[in-house]
């Protein structure tokens, strides 16, 4: 299976990439978009994250704005690092020069020889640099064989009450991913509430014994703090839910539903409407159960086995 990863690389998109490498999935190559954070502060993180977690795939610029344009962060919440942190920080290096996303997909996706050489993208973040390759390039388009991203809400939002973020950032990509037939599995916030990271998590990271065992500790310490500080007990665990999808077809479960996405400039900006009935024209499928002992497990083994390192 070829895997390619499309990030806006917070911590948890960081999480879900040890997910994969843990599981010993190669990747073929990562794109950038921003999300999290702008687009500059995204190729920081990434080049950090790939020098010292040793990741030898190449890292691609992708977008830098919505599909309509403007740009919608989460830095209020995650911080100018586009990640919280107790401690340390990833050390800021250089962001690695490589041609454009866009150009690296099509590529990769032009690679595919015959219907058994499959092509799987884990999209973890705004979805506009899969929304520019459909609409100029339809025919690659149509040789993703699928694609699970960490977005969406079926209840309410985290970004707004409608809304959740990656479906908030741009949502005219979703619509035009949507309606492309681009086979999407929609791991949604619902589902992955249900997957949590709490204080007690932190301790055998940050004893794991490895060069970036305090790094990762702090880190994760960081992402908790950000429920804490919401009078919550435990965070919600988002993107490494989306990579346990693509390592593991036991551990969350898939339905086929019609997704639609709000595109009104009003308080439903973003949302995602999801139609199970069996009369709804299907489009797309949703995650509707997980083991969350098991995704817990391929999570904090993944980050633990890290740390140790």
């Amino acid at each position: 299976m070829g895997l390619w990863i499309d990030t806006d690389m917070g911590f948890d998109d960081l999480a879900a990439v040890l997910v994969i490498t843990h599981a010993g999935k190669k990747v073929d190559g990562m794109s950038l978009i921003a999300g999290n954070s702008p687009l500059e502060r995204v190729r920081i993180n990434a080049a950090s994250a790939a020098h010292l977690f040793g990741w030898n795939f190449k890292i691609f610029t992708g977008r830098e704005n919505a599909v309509m344009g403007g740009l919608e962060t989460a830095e209020k919440i995650l911080g100018p690092h586009g990640m919280q942190s107790t401690g340390l920080h990833l050390p800021d290096c250089r962001p690695i020069a490589e041609c454009s996303a866009f150009d690296a997909l099509c590529n990769w996706l032009e690679s595919k020889s015959n219907p058994d050489d499959e092509r799987h993208i884990l999209a973890l973040g705004p979805l506009g640099n899969i929304a520019s390759l459909v609409l100029a390039r339809p025919d690659l388009a149509r040789k993703i064989d699928c694609l699970t991203w960490m977005g969406g809400a079926v209840g309410l939002g985290n970004h707004t009450a409608s809304a959740e973020y990656n479906a908030f950032a741009d949502p005219e990509a979703l619509a035009i991913t949507l309606s492309h037939q681009v086979p999407l599995r929609m791991v949604d916030l619902d589902l992955c509430r249900q997957v949590l990271a709490t204080p007690a998590d932190i301790a055998p990271i940050r004893n794991a014994g490895g060069k970036n065992a305090e790094l990762l500790a702090d880190l994760t310490e960081g992402y908790v703090n950000i429920a804490l500080a919401r009078g919550r007990d435990a965070m919600s665990i988002f993107d490494p839910c989306a990579a346990v999808a693509t390592i593991s077809t036991d551990v969350i479960t898939f339905a086929d539903a019609h997704i639609e996405v709000e595109l009104g400039y009003g308080p439903s900006r973003g949302r995602t409407i999801v139609d199970p009935r069996p009369n709804a024209a299907k489009n797309a499928q949703y995650a509707v159960a997980v083991d969350t002992d098991c995704a817990r497990d391929l999570i904090f083994s993944a980050l633990k086995a890290e740390a140790a390192k």
